[in-house]
């Protein structure tokens, strides 16, 4: 059997959908299972041996040139390679207009999407041949993609441990190696500072005084801070010299070498931020909290990861800005995020 994945986008849903892999592979040994992915996000699943053929899309780009002739060979060639595969089942997981209609493209009989409940733009419906309803038990988003590829196989996802990975090279393994070996003997915990939505940071004030009580609280410990961006790097090196020693801001790393970084450290802290996904599809323990988005939901999943949500009655409002805002982030404690930290290290 053959099948292929539709899910494109964005970089936390992908790691989400990772199981699906470790899932199919149970219930049909020698399965072959490929993967569609937008361009950006190619890394969470390149190199990844439960995975045949990766298929890349560069939707942006063809949109600014619709009409250009590398747009028409590309996409040409897109298409003649899934039609070649010759796909037993796809399944879209991504569940909007774009994916079902690369799911089309492919000339699959046999095209499985979700129910009309479950998606953001119905008219992927047009390009399915079949709709699964999720059940009520099926609040986390994984839990929905493994929902939605059991249907076929007809075995319970719930019966099973699944695991998912990201996979390094031994360069990436190797500078991660490196850049710990200049660190104290203790704990290292990272902090991501950054996220998508303004409703999805945390204070300064509040990351500075984590820093300095897990320093405090774990001697010999290093608190390393990423980012993505220029305007993060200048908030994370404020948040780094007010912790004082013990706290470092790290290189920008692509993908593969920032995910060989976090599967090496002993702790991950962020909101609701892809570094934090990617901690937790590589095993290692991560708190995190959730003010706008719902940590039910879109959380690590598991006992080696803290969820944190916002007491805040109008929390999981999905509004990417608000007037309270600066009172949802108050409402996350220093003290809360602490404790979560002690309940898995102590």
């Amino acid at each position: 059997m053959r099948v292929l994945i539709v899910k494109m986008s964005a970089m936390g849903d992908i790691i989400h959908a990772l199981p699906v892999l470790d899932y199919l592979h149970n219930v049909s040994p020698g399965i072959e299972i490929d993967w569609l992915v937008e361009e950006p996000f190619l890394d969470v699943v390149a190199g990844n041996p439960q995975i045949s053929m990766i298929h890349t899309a560069r939707s942006k780009a063809w949109r600014k040139s619709l009409f250009s002739s590398r747009t028409f060979s590309e996409t040409a060639a897109l298409k003649r390679t899934l039609q070649e595969r010759d796909y037993d089942i796809v399944f879209d997981i991504q569940g909007n207009i774009k994916s079902g209609v690369y799911g089309w493209l492919t000339g699959a009989d046999n095209r499985i999407g979700f129910d009309a409940e479950v998606l953001q733009e119905r008219l992927n419906m047009l390009f399915t041949t079949r709709r699964i309803p999720l059940r009520p038990q099926d609040s986390h988003i994984t839990e929905q993609y493994l929902r939605l590829v059991s249907v076929p196989f007809g075995r319970d996802y719930r019966e099973m441990q699944l695991v998912s990975d990201i996979y390094t090279t031994p360069e990436d393994d190797a500078a991660a190696e490196a850049l710990l070996s200049t660190l104290a003997d203790g704990l290292v915990f990272l902090f991501h500072y950054g996220t998508t939505w303004q409703t999805k940071f945390w204070r300064e004030e509040s990351w500075v005084a984590l820093g300095r009580d897990l320093l405090g609280r774990f001697p010999e410990s290093s608190v390393l801070l990423s980012w993505g961006n220029d305007s993060e790097h200048q908030v994370v090196m404020r948040i780094a010299a007010a912790i004082g020693t013990g706290a470092r801001v790290i290189d920008r790393y692509p993908l593969k070498g920032l995910t060989a970084l976090l599967k090496k450290v002993d702790l991950v802290i962020g909101g609701d931020t892809g570094p934090v996904h990617l901690a937790a599809a590589v095993g290692t323990a991560t708190v995190s909290f959730y003010r706008a988005s719902d940590g039910k939901r879109s959380g690590p999943r598991g006992d080696n990861h803290v969820i944190i949500q916002s007491p805040m009655p109008c929390s999981r409002c999905f509004r990417t800005r608000c007037d309270q805002d600066e009172e949802c982030r108050r409402s996350i404690t220093v003290e809360v995020v602490m404790h979560g930290v002690e309940k898995l290290l102590v």
